[in-house]
């Protein structure tokens, strides 16, 4: 595989391959006269099936009961029927149907997620930005809705959709996010900016599993653009944490002494690190010692790969086995297997791992004054590099809490 190296941008890498399929296998570069849906280069799966003029068959990555195995907690592997939702997200892809397998190796300065491109390619969220970086589109929710004046937000998720151990998420997974995680006290001392509206709280209401319904003290429109960019999730595996929280189980505290926390607010701490910043710490890496005896090394998740082995060198991921995105020949993703991270704080150190081609791709914390050295090395360590200065994003940040009113 060649691998890509980017300054200043991103990147997608991919396996090439096919798939049987009832569906034909659009790409974007062959959308084989399949006209596009209501967003950019993805569909639901009833609008792709009504689009395309077909039934979707859908094929799981044949090493999934393998790479469940690695994930600590985790029973036996269902049937792929069990694990997709009713109404996966279908995504083109760019230029061919992806093949599974492989592992993709990358570089981060330290565990600290910030510095890491690979947690941020396989984060999710309600919505997210398309390609376009204009669009807003579905990803964990299936659609929204806003009233007239921005101040409800009504959001619908996806029937069927499961967590990584194979537990069912619900709108109650949002609720328990918002009114049991960030503003509990004991978790997170004092609330974020963007959780309140002019300063207020929302209130969260979830008339049915797959329904969340926002309501703002007043009109916030940011709000759905705060959700595709923003790096804290808003849902928590309530089946989960909640087994930690006094709220949920009055019998928490006792439950965390069998394990060696002092409390049940100890064990999220341990999970969620008192702080919205998703991936750091995982508990293999706050507590090394207590991770094997614990009923999961890190809390369950959404996205496509999840860490099974975490420590000051590295992290390592495998495939999510209940992702909720399959491709146009019906293939769940991801494509890829693993991830194999290693952290490596010194600038010079990280250069030279590029230039050997030890890497398959790295874009953040490598900058333009790298790009000489990287150029002339390109065929050397059989890697691209990829300069793209159209999508930097240079930003004035002024103060606006000045009690100064010319200012």
């Amino acid at each position: 595989m060649r691998k890509t190296l980017l300054l200043a941008g991103v990147a997608v890498c991919a396996f090439a391959g096919s798939a049987m399929a009832d569906c034909p296998p659009v790409t974007m570069a062959d959308m084989k006269g399949v006209k596009a849906g209501a967003f950019p280069q993805q569909y639901e799966l009833a609008e792709f099936e009504a689009t395309a003029g077909c039934k979707l068959a859908f094929a799981g990555n044949p090493k999934s009961a393998d790479l469940n195995g690695k994930i600590q907690g985790n029973g036996a592997l269902p049937s792929l029927a069990e694990r997709l939702p009713a109404e996966p997200l279908v995504v083109v892809p760019y230029a061919e149907i992806g093949t599974y397998g492989g592992v993709l190796d990358g570089l981060s300065n330290a565990p600290e997620a910030g510095t890491s491109d690979l947690l941020s390619v396989r984060h999710v969220s309600l919505v997210r930005y398309s390609d376009d970086l204009a669009t807003v589109v579905p990803n964990v929710a299936k659609s929204w809705e806003w009233n007239s004046d921005f101040t409800k937000l009504t959001m619908t998720l996806r029937k069927g959709h499961k967590w990584s151990d194979g537990a069912p998420f619900t709108s109650e997974d949002v609720k328990f996010w918002y009114d049991d995680m960030v503003f509990d006290e004991n978790i997170i001392k004092k609330p974020k900016d963007y959780v309140l509206v002019a300063g207020k709280r929302m209130t969260v209401e979830t008339p049915d599993p797959q329904t969340v319904v926002f309501n703002l003290p007043a009109p916030k429109p940011g709000l759905l653009a705060h959700f595709a960019t923003h790096y804290s999730q808003p849902f928590m595996p309530k089946h989960f944490l909640g087994m930690f929280h006094p709220k949920y189980n009055p019998d928490a505290d006792a439950k965390a002494k069998e394990l060696g926390f002092e409390s049940g607010y100890a064990v999220i701490s341990a999970y969620y690190g008192n702080s919205d910043w998703t991936d750091t710490p995982s508990i293999m890496l706050s507590d090394p010692a207590k991770a094997p005896k614990m009923p999961k090394g890190v809390y369950p998740t959404l996205e496509s790969h999840i860490v099974v082995a975490e420590s000051t060198e590295g992290r390592r991921l495998v495939a999510n086995p209940y992702f909720h995105m399959v491709d146009t020949a019906g293939n769940q993703l991801p494509y890829i297997n693993e991830i194999d991270e290693v952290h490596i704080n010194e600038n010079e150190v990280r250069i030279l791992k590029a230039v050997n081609g030890e890497i398959d791709y790295k874009s953040q914390s490598l900058q333009l004054p790298s790009a000489p050295i990287m150029l002339e090395n390109q065929e050397k360590g059989d890697y691209t590099v990829d300069l793209k200065p159209t999508i930097a994003m240079p930003t004035f940040a002024f103060n606006v809490t000045s009690t100064d009113e010319e200012k």
